[in-house]
């Protein structure tokens, strides 16, 4: 990335100096660059320019303000997985009409939350949402905007503890299921389905399972026109990769031929909820050393003032993230275990 450079013997930001961060604010530090995350949306929203398109930013990648308030200003909508995260996108300025309300465990509190606010959808999970939902709005005296969550029982190969759109992952409703809940829901006086919603998981690097989730949803959406209903949107979700380990990412136009013509075909709108690939190529994490640790027998330990409190995915489910010098220095190498501060063994990063 040329927002991340060595330069006078030290690494820079948007050529801004990171030890001169580091004075400032010490570390655990987090460090996002403006121009990488600008270009990230930039290439996403080209890419889809010749479909009918929103991007809904999904909070649950980074919810600070600064990041919300910088894609806010390039045109981003938000996608929020909880009543915390609608408060914060408020807070970045997100109108209630600009928000969709995703999540497999919303609370009457949050569910009531969102529709007193009418947000743009509520993603719904389940017949005994979709009821609470209509309990809400009709005592509410409203109708509330919802789409169908559909698992859509498709492989996304990605890591199991990201992926979502199995028949035994927790999400959404199973796509045989979906038609009668439909029906259901365009009954009840207090909903009005707007939209169609999957999402398959997380760091997605391979375009087939998202064209095939386009096309289960796609073809749910003609069945919800032969119903009558009169749908407004197709949600697609996230789970774009990206690039750890210096390979190249999925690019965002083969991302758009592989799924937005299935869309224009059903003339609804494309949502689209992008996080990781928006801001994760564009931060880094910045530690000190507190101590290391050589023994005749034991590996060496690198210490730091950082750990999975900072982050948790190696420890979680033995994510590869490179590691690297702030301030290069000549010497042999050596092989180090990095591991952080916590009483835990798998406090590891790498």
């Amino acid at each position: 990335m040329t927002e991340f450079t060595y330069r006078d013997g030290s690494l820079r930001c948007d050529d801004i100096s990171i030890p001169d961060i580091v004075r400032e604010v010490g570390t655990p530090l987090y460090v996002y660059s403006g121009s990488a995350i600008r270009g990230a949306f930039a290439a996403l929203d080209a890419a889809l320019a010749g479909s009918r398109h929103t991007l809904h930013y999904a909070l649950k990648a980074n919810s600070t303000l600064a990041i919300l308030r910088l894609l806010r200003s390039m045109g981003a909508h938000a996608d929020a997985n909880s009543g915390g995260e609608i408060e914060v996108a408020r807070r970045a300025g997100f109108e209630p009409s600009e928000i969709v309300f995703t999540g497999v465990g919303k609370t009457r509190d949050e569910l009531d939350l969102a529709v007193a606010l009418g947000v743009k959808a509520i993603n719904i999970e389940s017949d005994g949402e979709a009821g609470r939902i209509d309990d809400l709005a009709r005592s509410r005296g409203v109708r509330a905007r919802v789409a169908l969550r559909v698992n859509p029982d498709i492989d996304p190969n990605t890591h199991a503890h990201i992926s979502t759109g199995q028949r035994f992952n927790k999400f959404g409703v199973p796509i045989e299921h979906a038609p009668a809940l439909l029906r259901d829901m365009a009954r009840r006086p207090g909903l009005d389905p707007v939209g169609l919603h999957v999402h398959l998981g997380s760091q997605i690097v391979e375009m087939e399972p998202l064209t095939r989730a386009a096309q289960a949803l796609a073809g749910l959406a003609r069945e919800a026109r032969d119903m009558g209903l009169r749908l407004r949107h197709l949600d697609l979700g996230g789970g774009l990769g990206i690039a750890y380990d210096g390979s190249s990412p999925p690019d965002p136009v083969r991302y758009s031929e592989a799924i937005a013509p299935i869309v224009e075909a059903t003339g609804l709108e494309l949502l689209l909820e992008p996080g990781r690939c928006l801001v994760g190529p564009a931060g880094i994490l910045v530690g000190r050393i507190a101590d290391l640790k050589c023994y005749p027998g034991s590996p060496r330990f690198m210490v730091l003032d950082t750990g999975m409190t900072e982050l948790i995915r190696p420890a979680l489910y033995g994510a590869y993230h490179r590691i690297g010098a702030v301030t290069p220095r000549a010497g042999d190498q050596q092989v180090y275990e990095v591991v952080g501060p916590l009483c835990e063994t798998s406090d590891t990063l790498g």
